[in-house]
């Protein structure tokens, strides 16, 4: 076609520099330039990591905002007890996490040193399920209790995790999703859609675990993790199942360093704001998103070519408006479960649990099944986040730190039920999760042109592991939408084209 018309030009140096003009001004309107400025609402690990992932895709020129009304870190946080600092949020993060190993590696952390404990299940009388220290006899008493159940349950995890891994490809190639259900559906076909909208125990009893198996591990598993009944999404279900499953580790210094660290790297202004409205505007074509906020000096804002918001808006908590949007932005069904995090200095009651001498207690944590009596869903004997090599855990009869979750703050009484004494109690209350039970629907991602929600992920299923995905996720699919480069989104048969790729 241009060599044609090259034909029907006349010669002549002035067609040929009329030409270069021409194809000049084609190719400047063909390349967009990139965003100016692009802000995040929120600095937990999602924030920070969309942050790092924008800059890695749009280059160092781009000013990256990130606001936060609250400590950096958002959900990874620790607490304070006798100058040693512990982990209060998300505690492990799961070794297939890839994104995560590549920010150890990338910000020069390592890798906390694990401390062996042994766990067990209370039902409120007795322990219906205990671990022992041969691997052996720990398969013989699942096998005795439960039949082939946990074997069952471990190759349909596995599965899951087989088909989830697809992603980390997907995204080394540059394909992002525009929705969730079309990033489910090339995971695992219509079979991970369906994992979405139906419960992990309906999943489950389909490949043959008994119910047995279900009301006492399955159900205390997922009490620890969510807080919530086995009527979670199977998809949510499996993430919790897999990181149950071990293979989990930690950041040495705490996992809240991965979020500062990374907002270091990329050298991302940190706003300690409240984010209160986003307002849309438009300028000789150009769509831009105002960024209204509230600080310690009063009220302020700032304009932005790409907006992303990495806090939840279901929450409450978050009033944050949207103005000027036709059609207006919707208001997302469902609410986000509370989970109470107490961090207690103090002498474990053993007796509750069976065991009146303290030296003689075996466990470091307790899962809980759903017992009307229960006040709490688990409790850890938990180790700092700095561990030496000469660190040992205290013995069952020693003050020691532990974590107990529960869906209420502890009272009195039931702190003194166990604990024989204590020296501290620290309380946290998290919207953690998602109420799976309060909404069906998976919110958008996008929610404008440039305006994008990282935290709809979290109702497919809520971990470090999917947050640093979606994270990947927007920031492609911010880079691929600004660049027009729509055959990076939403592809098909992503498998092949992969494959192929190679």
């Amino acid at each position: 076609m241009m060599a044609a018309f090259l034909l029907l030009l006349p010669p002549g140096p002035a067609w040929g520099l009329l030409f270069l003009l021409a194809a000049g001004v084609l190719g400047m309107e063909a390349a967009s330039p990139p965003p100016g400025k692009i802000a995040v609402v929120g600095a937990g690990i999602g924030g920070s990591s969309v942050a790092h992932f924008l800059q890695q895709h749009f280059g160092p020129q781009v000013q990256i905002d990130v606001y936060e009304k609250d400590t950096v870190g958002g959900r990874l946080s620790t607490i304070t007890v006798n100058k040693q600092q512990y982990e209060s949020g998300g505690a492990s993060i799961h070794s297939l996490n890839l994104h995560m190993q590549d920010f150890v590696k990338l910000l020069g952390l390592k890798h906390r040193r694990e401390v062996a404990g042994k766990s067990a299940i209370f039902n409120g009388e007795q322990f219906v399920l205990e671990e022992t220290d041969w691997y052996l006899l720990n398969l013989f008493r699942l096998w005795w209790h439960y039949g082939m159940s946990f074997l069952r349950l471990q190759m349909w995890v596995e599965e899951v995790m087989e088909k989830f891994m697809r992603i980390y490809e997907y995204q080394a190639h540059g394909y992002a999703f525009s929705r969730l259900e079309v990033l489910m559906h090339s995971l695992g076909g219509d079979t991970f859609v369906n994992m979405t909208q139906r419960s992990v125990a309906e999943s489950l009893l389909e490949v043959g675990v008994t119910q047995r198996f279900i009301d006492d591990v399955i159900v205390a598993i997922l009490r620890a993790s969510y807080g919530q009944s086995v009527l979670v999404p199977a998809f949510a279900g499996a993430m919790s199942l897999a990181g149950a499953q071990g293979n989990m580790w930690a950041v040495e210094g705490g996992n809240k360093l991965v979020c500062s660290g990374l907002l270091k790297l990329t050298k991302a202004n940190v706003i300690q704001a409240t984010v209160t409205a986003i307002s849309l505007h438009n300028s000789e074509g150009k769509t831009f998103y105002q960024v209204h906020y509230e600080d310690e000096e009063g009220q302020g804002s700032s304009f932005y070519d790409i907006v992303v918001i990495a806090t939840q808006l279901h929450d409450s908590k978050n009033n944050i408006s949207f103005q000027n949007f036709d059609p207006p932005i919707a208001e997302f069904p469902g609410i986000f479960h509370t989970t109470v995090t107490s961090i207690i200095h103090g002498y474990l009651n053993s007796s509750y649990f069976g065991f009146p001498d303290p030296k003689l207690f075996p466990f470091t944590s307790i899962l809980t099944t759903d017992t009307p009596t229960l006040f709490f869903n688990s409790m850890d004997n938990i180790c700092p986040v700095n561990i030496s090599g000469t660190f040992r855990r205290k013995q069952p009869q020693e003050a020691a730190v532990w974590r107990v979750h529960s869906q209420h703050p502890l009272e009195k009484s039931e702190l003194k039920i166990l604990f024989r004494s204590y020296y501290s109690v620290q309380v946290t209350d998290w919207q953690a999760y998602p109420d799976y039970e309060s909404a069906k629907t998976l919110p958008p991602i996008i929610l404008h042109d440039n305006l994008y929600y990282l935290n709809s992920v979290e109702w497919a299923a809520g971990s470090v592991e999917m947050a640093a995905v979606a994270a990947k996720n927007v920031a492609l699919l911010a880079y691929n939408f600004w660049y027009h480069d729509l055959e990076k989104i939403d592809q098909k048969d992503l498998m092949h084209k992969v494959k192929t790729e190679l």
